[in-house]
């Protein structure tokens, strides 16, 4: 029987960590342009900057 080394687990804990917390603030971004993406666009085409996106 094999045994993982300890130092393997806290590699793959701290990408799992990580990757977790990308995740979150992914999600939140993603709300937050749901939320307020609108008004943002809107503020770009007045200024004339909307051509960028």
């Amino acid at each position: 029987m094999k045994i993982e080394h300890p130092r393997h687990t806290a590699i793959w804990l701290k990408l799992g960590a990580a990757a977790l917390l990308l995740a979150a603030f992914t999600g939140l971004a993603f709300a937050m342009w749901l939320e307020k993406g609108a008004g943002i666009f809107l503020a770009l085409v007045e200024s004339g900057l909307s051509w960028c996106f």
